[in-house]
């Protein structure tokens, strides 16, 4: 079986400082009951090992204007790989992600806009590039489940 990447406080670490971004080192020291080195080194290995990616604020882009959201599955021109498109992609600020997938299209991007009027404008911007032929999009209705780690970090680590 292979070596679990977290432990149990390493896991508990991790929970804190998503459930409550603003506990602070010296917060979470007291919260867990361990020094305050310790959970600095801790935050220090996490992040080095790519673990804990980024401290930043969750942002919500409706609450910048932004409450549309949609999925588009981009079909690629080959041969010169996905890097063009995915330059011109990375200049379009409404594309939030995009992930190379297997099946029928070849990226998947999560784009916001302000409305769906705006969405057709921000969908002209995406396919605006000679390496698209296609694009389909579906629009996110309601979020039944937003983005989470917690269950994942729940599973990962090692418990006593």
């Amino acid at each position: 079986m292979p070596q679990p990447i977290l432990d149990e406080l390493d896991a508990r670490l991790v929970r804190l400082m998503t459930d409550e971004p603003n506990v602070g080192v010296l917060g979470a020291s007291r919260r867990l009951g361990v020094a305050r080195g310790t959970v600095q080194a801790r935050l220090d290995r996490l992040t080095r090992r790519g673990v804990i990616r980024s401290f930043a604020p969750t942002v919500d882009p409706a609450a910048l204007g932004y409450p549309v959201t949609a999925f588009c599955t981009l079909e690629i021109r080959q041969g010169r790989g996905h890097g063009p498109v995915v330059d011109h992609l990375g200049r379009i600020p409404e594309v939030l992600e995009a992930h190379t997938i297997t099946g029928s299209g070849d990226l998947l991007i999560r784009v916001v806009a302000r409305d769906n009027a705006d969405l057709q404008r921000v969908i002209d911007l995406v396919v605006d590039d000679s390496h698209v032929i296609r694009a389909s999009t579906a629009i996110s209705l309601a979020t039944r489940i937003d983005y989470r780690t917690g269950p994942l970090v729940a599973a990962a680590a090692v418990t006593s």
